[in-house]
């Protein structure tokens, strides 16, 4: 297959996803590698040509990649995920309240371009969390005790924010990693508790986290994405919703996701289909063999072939 993934300055040199371009060149696949950031395209003439079987986003939320990711979807080729799906999840402000629409278990949010506006959220839903709408990675999160304190957390160009209500919790919040239609769970320490002692790493996804994460997939089309939840005194709240995160301390996160890749350019993923196009799985454990990664299918039935690489 040829593919075309389109890589923002910031994840230039970043292994996910560049590890997973090399691992599918290893595979014997044709794979560009487009810096819509960084250099000159003839973008109309790329998308017209229509010679890449499927486009894959990896950019910050305000970058022009998702733009050239819609043009390529606009004209009717296979992006992974759906363009108009990594739209809804980009605009935190967007994201609430399609969520909450679909009884998503996310909490009630405010949106203001300046944190002192959130000084008229009733003083009962304090503390406030407050971050950038077009966040990501934990960028511009913060707790607001009071009121009061709203002025001090102010800064300037900061855009359109959100503010919800603060989940109580132990300081540490739930990764789960969704690779079509393959989950996986990590523990992961709290932005808003940078020096928490939380014992990082994978562990057991509850049923219930799991029917979540499964919803947030069919609710808002999305094939690879990540949630970020917070278990709460009553129940795991949604906090946060990601295209293609990092995969961090998925196991053979590289081999997965460059097979996921694969599957959903073939398939078209949940945007052709309307459905999920797989079942959700939990893996009982990492799948190695002798220590070693397990491979995706694609890893014998393709010979290691360079592909063409642009980075």
């Amino acid at each position: 297959m040829k593919l075309c993934f389109l890589v923002e300055e910031l994840y230039r040199h970043d292994g996910m996803p560049l590890d997973v371009v090399r691992r599918l060149s290893s595979w014997g696949h044709q794979v560009d590698v487009v810096r819509p950031g960084g250099s000159l395209l003839r973008i109309s003439e790329e998308v017209r040509a229509g010679t890449h079987d499927a486009w894959v986003l990896k950019t910050v939320s305000g970058g022009p990649g998702l733009t050239l990711l819609e043009a390529a979807a606009a004209v009717g080729l296979t992006t992974v995920n759906d363009a108009r799906s990594i739209r809804a999840v980009r605009d935190k402000v967007l994201t609430s309240v399609i969520a909450r629409q679909h009884g998503l278990p996310v909490p009630v949010t405010y949106s203001a371009p300046r944190a002192t506006l959130f000084a008229d959220v009733p003083d009962e839903l304090f503390p406030l969390v407050v971050k950038p709408a077009d966040g990501s990675s934990g960028r511009g999160v913060r707790l607001v005790p009071d009121p009061g304190r709203l002025a001090e957390v102010e800064q300037a160009g900061e855009g359109q924010l959100i503010a919800q209500p603060y989940v109580s919790n132990s300081g540490s919040d739930l990764k789960v990693y969704c690779l079509a239609g393959e989950f996986h769970a990590t523990l992961r320490r709290s932005p808003l508790h940078p020096d928490g002692p939380v014992d990082e790493g994978a562990v057991p996804l509850p049923a219930e986290v799991a029917a979540a994460a499964a919803k947030v997939g069919a609710v808002f089309g999305l094939d690879l994405y990540g949630i970020d939840v917070v278990l709460g005194p009553d129940g795991p709240v949604i906090v946060d919703i990601n295209d293609f995160p990092s995969f961090r301390q998925v196991p053979d996160a590289v081999s997965r996701l460059a097979g996921a890749v694969i599957d959903l350019a073939r398939t078209g993923g949940t945007a052709r289909t309307g459905v999920p196009a797989f079942a959700p799985r939990i893996p009982a454990q990492p799948q190695t063999l002798h220590g070693q990664p397990h491979p995706h299918p694609e890893a014998d039935m393709l010979a290691a072939a360079p592909g063409a690489a642009q980075i």
